[in-house]
């Protein structure tokens, strides 16, 4: 049109890139915008402050950017509204110094700050964890003269959160309060859910006490925060008991909630409890997501209840109108682990019928199967189709086969793999070389056990406790105890502490070989690490005691009693030996 001498007006050319805008098209939304400039027309200060905040908000700092500074050129600075989306977008994406240096080149420009200009910078540096920046631009906000929101102290004490500064976070709670600046209800589910993970109950009911003062309603999400903090540190029961009293109390609770809830039960093994109440909510009006159907599901399998795990798959009215992908996974999971082929072929012929495609997930469960009932060839196809059809094996994936392949013998095969697959930038890992490792040890294939620890050092890997656990093991096999001892001594040096399994093998060979001695050295040697004997240990202890001839070494004799005795000790205060 352009080039044929028909000019669009100004006023169609605007209202084409509003369609764009209204229809979330930011490329052609673009387009219009740089095409309108070509032909000198200049949107309108609103039209392009609407553009600027979607771009920011889809992550398009630079095109955000170039806009703005249209608008600085035009000489519009009117207000905040124009640039605060870039200082929040480029905060957002961890640009908070590039952030900081736009804030400061519009300053000597005379541009109008707004308190939410210093709480997107805030915001940045917190994230990014760098502390003394963020308190700073605190302090330069208040002689600015702009005094600290809500939201702007929500956001400090959010990230203090997550690094368990709870103590911090309070100190700010207790600032908000003498600035007169009053927490809201989400303030307060931060904190809580912090306070919840750090096993705090004393500051939670000083909290929650607050809150009621304060007559501030709690809200879906601060039941979340304190039953999700609860789950984290494993307290379930206390997490089920709080769910149970707000819902029986008649607080308004959503689904998120509810699924918690069905999460709690499912851990405690009411997977039927748990279906019976989700029966009753819908029949009450409330919409169940599937996140609600395949928690229970997932506890059914847990619980070994295939049949009602199934009578749901099948015959419920699922949110998405079908399961989903992690449906299909939670029984596909649970019948590879029993071993169950019909099962497996049922699953997969309703996931081909309903469309959906095996993931990594699913095909991970698959070649555990496969490699538990021995078909190694199926196992290896399926690896194959994985890669060819896009889908990247994990390091679990690699790993799980790695193992199950020497467990079966073949070490060959094993290592084919791991050459043929080992550059793919997450494979392999320390676990990886461990599985090979105790196997070439087992198999006495020295040569591969030194190939194998060059390429490890190669990747810039340290062995961990279990690559030395293999190595000693191997020498004790072979009676080089002082060997063994030396590699334990070599691992201490290098900040790790041996087992007790590798303390175990250790005790082991010398009760064969005899050396009582050195046994009660290294029981010495195992106190000194911090490293309490098992029933393992005690039971190589017992023998070593019921050799008669060691009456000739009463002293040895009486130190092992004397271990034995402390343990049995520990036994009946405990109510048994850990294992």
């Amino acid at each position: 049109m352009w080039r044929s001498g028909f000019l669009p007006s100004f006023t169609s050319l605007l209202k084409i890139l509003k369609k764009w805008l209204g229809l979330g098209s930011l490329v052609d939304s673009m387009s219009v915008f740089e095409f309108m400039l070509r032909l000198e027309y200049f949107p309108t200060e609103p039209t392009l402050n609407l553009l600027i905040s979607m771009l920011s908000k889809a992550g398009m700092a630079r095109e955000a950017h170039f806009v703005f500074r249209v608008l600085l050129g035009k000489g519009c600075l009117k207000c905040a509204h124009s640039y605060n989306p870039i200082l929040w977008a480029l905060c957002k994406c961890g640009q908070s110094y590039t952030a900081l240096a736009l804030l400061y080149s519009l300053k000597k420009m005379g541009a109008v700050h707004n308190a939410a200009s210093y709480t997107a910078l805030v915001y940045g540096f917190s994230r990014e964890g760098l502390w003394e920046e963020a308190f700073c631009m605190l302090d330069e906000m208040e002689i600015d003269g702009y005094k600290p929101n809500v939201i702007t102290y929500t956001v400090i004490v959010k990230f203090l959160c997550d690094e368990g500064r709870i103590g911090d976070a309070l100190d700010i709670l207790g600032k908000m309060g003498k600035e007169g600046c009053d927490p809201d209800i989400v303030t307060y589910n931060v904190i809580l859910r912090e306070l919840c993970h750090q096993d705090r109950y004393v500051e939670i009911g000083e909290l929650l006490q607050v809150i009621d003062q304060k007559e501030i309603s709690p809200d879906s999400f601060t039941y979340a925060a304190l039953t999700g903090g609860l789950l984290k540190r494993g307290q379930v029961r206390v997490a089920n008991k709080l769910l149970l009293y707000v819902i029986s109390a008649g607080c308004t609770v959503d689904v998120a909630v509810y699924n918690i809830y069905f999460h709690c039960l499912c851990r405690e093994n009411k997977s039927g409890e748990a279906l019976s109440l989700l029966q009753s909510v819908v029949e009450k009006g409330l919409v169940p997501t599937n996140v609600s159907y395949n928690t229970i599901l997932n506890g059914f399998c847990r619980e070994d209840h295939i049949d009602e795990a199934l009578q749901l798959f099948d015959h419920f009215e699922w949110a998405n109108n079908s399961p989903d992908v992690v449906s299909f996974n939670t029984i596909l999971s649970a019948a590879c682990k029993q071993g169950n082929s019909s099962m497996i072929r049922r699953v997969l012929y309703r996931m081909e019928y309903e469309g959906v495609k095996l993931n990594v997930v699913s095909s991970t469960c698959l070649i555990q199967y496969f490699c538990t009932i021995g078909k190694i060839s199926e196992c290896l196809e399926l690896l194959e189709s994985m890669i060819h059809n896009g889908l990247n094996p994990t390091v679990v994936t690699f790993n799980m086969l790695l193992d199950k392949l020497c467990k079966n013998g073949l070490l060959g095969t094993a290592h084919r793999i791991f050459r043929e697959f080992g550059n793919t930038g997450y494979f392999p890992n320390t676990t990886s070389y461990n599985i090979l490792i105790h196997a070439s040890i087992r198999e006495g294939s020295d040569s591969l056990v030194e190939q194998l620890l060059r390429d490890m050092y190669s990747r810039r890997l340290k062995p961990d406790a279990v690559t030395y656990g293999s190595f000693i093991k191997g020498l004790c096999k072979e009676g080089k105890i002082s060997v063994a001892i030396q590699l334990r001594d070599q691992m201490l040096e290098n900040g790790l502490t041996p087992t007790v399994t590798i303390y175990n093998t250790i005790l082991a060979a010398m009760f064969q070989r005899g050396k009582f001695w050195d046994i009660v050295s290294l029981l010495k040697d195992m106190t000194m690490d911090g490293c309490e004997p098992n029933a393992v240990s005690i039971e190589i202890l017992k023998q070593a005691m019921s050799k008669c001839w060691m009456k000739r070494f009463p002293e040895v004799s009486k130190q092992l009693e004397f271990v034995i005795c402390g343990n049995c000790e520990k036994e009946t205060q405990t109510g048994g030996i850990t294992s």
